[in-house]
Order: structure tokens, then C-alpha cells, then sequence
């Protein structure tokens, strides 16, 4: 068994390889990679030899350890390294490559790798993504440890565990380390769109495409539009429109907005008859406009319904409309006739009437309306959502307050819509 205990990789790198008499035969330059059970595995060293370098497999090891490495072969015996695309270097391939740690919700670099023996094995544990394995890779972690003890501190050891780290491939790209799929679906839409902001288009677009329909969704509402428009480019076009049709239309019309005519045309054309309808139509008003904020994704009903009946339909048709604060009244021609709270539904008798409890004395904007004044009216009259309505009573969508807020707060995030 050549490895005992644990080490770091940085702290065998550049160290001498010594042959069964003692004499060195080189230096540790990289460690070969391969998939293991569990964890990856160590298969062979790359070790430097006059300015070449040489293949040195694990089983012509006797020890492997931090202290010493030695070799069950002399230096005639060496094996040339050949170059193979297949092949994944620890060293070339996953040091200072970018990574998400979800606990943080951020991306964070592997600044070094921790390997531990298992059976006659090493396999890699862990990556080091903290300060310790920087100053280690820089030869001063002692001096640093000895310095965190003059303030009464000590140097933390920041370290994700090779669970949590996705099956390994060769020539991995600056964001190919990263934790498993379903820990990235349970983060928060806003967490994800912090760390596809922290790297690159491109990197951002490969971590992206790994991502679920439901939840690429939810993080696409949250990035910045340049941001949007890049990776939605860069995507294949079902893919983009499975995406587009998860969002809302509002948001959904908001992205569209911001891509070149030919990809928007492509991705409406892939979309469902209706969603594109409703995308359009959002995409018709001025963007600094009610109708350029509002959704047209809201619940409707009959006055002449009952509470119960009302709450039974509720039931289904809140689960497709993203926010929901009111219950609208209309008439058989689709003109707002009230609006009820769904508190007002929750305390009345199941048997009372919509008309009987629906507020008349409404307040409402025209799809020209500007949102600046939009914005008024709702902090006025403390509203969380105002209706739309055109010249001749129909209702056309609502304007939600935090549709409200995320336009006007920052202004230098505010969207500048293109009609398509």
C-alpha cells in the first residue's frame, strides 16, 4: 500500500520521486485522474525529468505520502508521457477552475485538492476553495497560521467534499466543477442568478443548460437583460422556448424584447399558439407604459357565481398565474364590472355572490398610462395590483406591485423594450 494518511496536492508538487536506492528519477509535475468507486482515483503520476516528462503508473509505487515518494522502478525504466485528449490531469485540469459552492450560493476556485488513501488507493475527498490552500500552493501556511495566532485566531480550512462535486470529464471548462443538479434546483432563483452573474457569458450559458426547465425559468427573471439576451442567443431554439413558456408573460415578453428580430421570431414561432399570442401582445405596448409593465395573466370570474364555486375554480386556475391578490369581476364581454380581495372570498358564505361583495368603486389605468404614474396611483391607494383596462371597459392585464418595483428600482436596470 504506497499511500498513507492525507495530504494536499500542492504539497507534493515539485517534489523529488526517489527510485529503490534512493537517487531521485524526478519531480512530481501533475497526478492522472481517473473515475474510481466511490470517488476518483490517482492512476498514475506525471513526474519531470530533464525538462520530459514521464509516466509513472501507481502500482510501480512503494510509498506515497507527504514526506517521501519513492519508486519500485529506476529511471531506465521510466515510460515517456504521451499527450492524450481523454486524458485528466489533476494540476492542468482542476486547479484555479471555478466552481459553485451552494452552501454560499456563490462561485467560488479551487485553490487546491485533498486526497486521502482508500484501500491501496488514493482518491480525491475534497477541493480547497479557501485561503489555506492559496497561501499552501504559495509555501507560507505555516507563517500564516502563526500569524492568525497573534490576534487569538486561527486560519479556516474551507473545503467542499468531492460528494457533493459531479462526475468528472476531461478538459473541464472554468465552471464544469459543480455541485449536482438537484442541490442547484433547491437555491433560490436570486442565488442563481448571483452566481451566473459572478462568471462569464459563456461560462454562465454551460452552467445555465444544466439547469432545469422550471428553475432555468425562475433564475432567467432574475438576471440582468444583457445577461438574458446571451445565454438565450447562444441556446438552442426549443430549448429556449420550453424555457420562455415556464415564465410568465410579462417576463417572458421582457426577454424576448431584448433579443435580436431573428431569434425572437424563432422562438415565438416554436412557442404554444397562446403563449405567443399573449407574449405579443405585451410586446405591442411602450415599454414605459402600464401596458409595458402589466401581465396579462390574471383570475376572472362571473358575478354571478357563488364563493364556493368561486374557491373551487380558484383552486385550479391559481396554479398557473404567478401571483394572484385579487379576484376580478367581468361580464359576459370580458369588461370589468369589480374586483374582490381573497380575503373578502375567505370570510363570506359560501352561497353569497360575487356581485354581492365585489368592490365597484375601482381604480384603474389605461394601457398608455406611464408607469411613473402607475406607480403613484398603487402607493396612494396602498394596492398591491391595479387592472388595465382599455377605452371601452375591457380588461386587458393587471399591474402587480412588485412588477412596479423591479422596474423603477434601480433605474439603471430598467428595460428597454423593442417591438418584434
Amino acid at each position: 500500500m504506497p499511500f498513507f494518511g492525507e495530504l494536499f496536492v500542492s504539497e507534493i508538487l515539485r517534489k523529488p520521486v526517489l527510485d529503490p536506492k534512493g537517487e531521485e528519477i524526478g519531480k512530481v509535475k501533475d497526478l492522472i485522474i481517473v473515475k474510481g468507486e466511490p470517488l476518483p482515483k490517482v492512476s498514475n503520476l506525471l513526474i519531470e525529468r530533464k525538462r520530459k516528462l514521464f509516466n509513472l503508473s501507481w502500482t510501480e509505487l512503494n510509498i506515497f505520502n507527504k514526506r517521501i515518494i519513492s519508486a519500485n522502478i529506476y529511471s531506465e525504466n521510466l515510460q515517456p508521457y504521451e499527450f492524450r485528449e481523454d486524458a485528466l490531469l489533476l494540476v492542468r485540469d482542476i486547479f484555479d477552475k471555478q466552481i459553485v459552492d451552494a452552501n454560499g450560493a456563490k462561485v467560488v476556485r479551487v485553490n487546491d485538492v485533498k486526497l486521502e488513501g482508500l484501500n491501496t488507493e488514493a482518491v480525491l475527498i475534497a477541493v480547497d476553495v479557501g485561503m489555506r490552500g492559496i497561501m499552501r500552493r504559495l509555501g507560507v501556511e505555516r507563517g500564516g497560521e502563526d500569524l492568525m495566532r497573534l490576534f487569538r485566531s486561527h486560519l479556516p480550512y474551507n473545503l467542499i467534499s468531492w460528494n457533493y462535486i459531479q462526475p468528472l470529464a476531461p478538459k473541464l471548462t472554468a465552471i464544469s466543477l459543480t455541485v449536482p443538479r438537484q442541490m442547484v434546483s433547491e437555491l433560490h432563483p436570486a442565488d442563481l442568478a448571483a452566481i451566473i452573474s459572478q462568471v462569464s457569458h459563456k461560462e454562465g450559458a454551460t452552467f445555465f443548460q444544466d439547469l432545469d426547465v422550471e428553475t432555468a425559468a425562475e433564475a432567467l427573471s432574475e438576471l440582468e437583460p444583457d445577461t438574458q439576451a446571451a445565454i438565450i442567443t447562444g441556446m438552442d431554439t426549443e430549448k429556449a422556448a420550453d424555457i420562455i413558456e415556464e415564465m410568465p408573460p410579462d417576463e417572458a415578453a421582457d426577454v424576448i424584447s431584448d433579443l435580436s428580430v431573428e431569434k425572437a421570431q424563432e422562438i415565438l414561432e416554436s412557442l404554444e399558439k397562446e403563449d405567443a399570442e399573449d407574449i405579443q401582445e405585451l410586446l405591442g405596448h411602450e415599454e414605459d407604459s402600464a401596458g409595458g409593465v402589466m401581465t396579462n395573466e390574471f383570475i376572472a370570474y362571473r358575478p354571478e357565481i357563488t364563493v364556493k364555486e368561486a374557491i373551487d375554480k380558484f383552486r385550479q386556475d391559481a396554479e398557473e398565474v404567478e401571483t394572484v391578490y385579487y379576484i376580478y369581476v367581468t361580464d359576459d364581454e370580458e369588461k370589468l364590472r369589480g374586483v374582490v380581495s381573497l380575503r373578502d372570498i375567505l370570510l363570506a358564505s359560501p352561497v353569497t355572490k360575487l356581485s354581492d361583495i365585489m368592490e365597484t368603486k375601482l381604480k384603474t389605468v389605461a394601457p398608455e398610462t406611464d408607469e411613473m404614474q402607475v406607480a403613484g396611483i398603487i402607493s396612494k391607494y396602498n394596492l398591491v395590483a391595479i387592472p388595465v383596462i382599455d377605452s371601452e371597459g375591457y380588461m386587458l392585464g393587471i399591474v402587480t406591485i412588485d412588477d412596479i418595483i423591479d422596474r423603477i428600482l434601480p433605474p439603471a436596470a430598467k428595460r428597454k423594450r423593442r417591438k418584434v
